[in-house]
């Protein structure tokens, strides 16, 4: 019973950030979507908005997000096509208090990040327990080629961390870019702007799931007892 209402709050959070993310989109908008649970909350919450008559247009950044988003009523169109994005949303893993992200437990990562370098707006939905001082705790996804990947994996390991291959049941799990992902457990992550590059620097990596502060436009903190707050990040 504990852990079912420990979840139940947890949801009543992430819903609450949600809610105060889709106040933020106007008529008119082309909007980034998210991945992951929070932003399936507010997919959905877009979604009545639009029958209700907002007039939005929207690219998604997996390819289940896309589905919720047309199963929702939204107009979803190919990013190559959306010219401005005027604004995208999106869940963290992870923020520190500068504003840093950890993204990619769903293992959309990359489409996530283009979406939101893209973007001119970059929201970021938790609720308050992603809220931590130094990144780190929860493992880094790393997006990886096939080709040779354990070749690659050694080069991640040689950085310090423990890198396993993320299972989808007894297979690799394969991104909807074809990609592998390595779930890295480093110790700390004091600072993630570095390790990006030092990653991004080892052939047959794609991606990593560190976001910089700063693309970062605010932090949206939902909180199961009071109202979402909206926590501005300093460039």
């Amino acid at each position: 019973m504990q852990q079912q209402n420990a979840k139940s709050s947890n949801m009543n959070a992430k819903r609450s950030a949600a809610e105060k993310a889709v106040r933020l989109i106007g008529n008119g908008m082309t909007v980034g979507l998210g991945s992951g649970s929070t932003s399936s909350i507010a997919i959905t919450l877009l979604g009545e908005m639009v029958k209700a008559g907002l007039d939005i247009r929207a690219v998604a950044t997996s390819l289940k997000s896309e589905v919720l988003a047309k199963g929702s009523g939204i107009n979803v169109i190919d990013p190559s096509d959306a010219g401005v994005i005027d604004i995208a949303i999106d869940g963290a893993d992870q923020v520190d208090k500068k504003g840093n992200l950890i993204k990619g437990g769903g293992g959309s990562l990359l489409r996530e990040k283009i979406i939101a370098y893209a973007s001119k707006r970059f929201h970021v939905m938790i609720d308050d327990a992603k809220l931590v001082e130094q990144l780190g705790s929860f493992p880094l996804a790393v997006e990886v080629v096939p080709f040779a990947s354990d070749l690659t994996l050694r080069m991640i390991r040689d950085l310090g961390c423990e890198p396993r291959w993320r299972k989808d049941g007894d297979k690799l799990f394969v991104s909807d870019n074809g990609h592998y992902i390595a779930d890295c457990k480093f110790d700390q992550i004091a600072d993630p702007s570095w390790l990006d590059v030092k990653l991004k620097l080892i052939p047959g990596v794609v991606e990593t799931g560190i976001f910089s502060s700063q693309i970062v436009t605010s932090i949206l903190i939902g909180y199961n007892d009071r109202d979402a707050v909206e926590v501005p990040v300093n460039h």
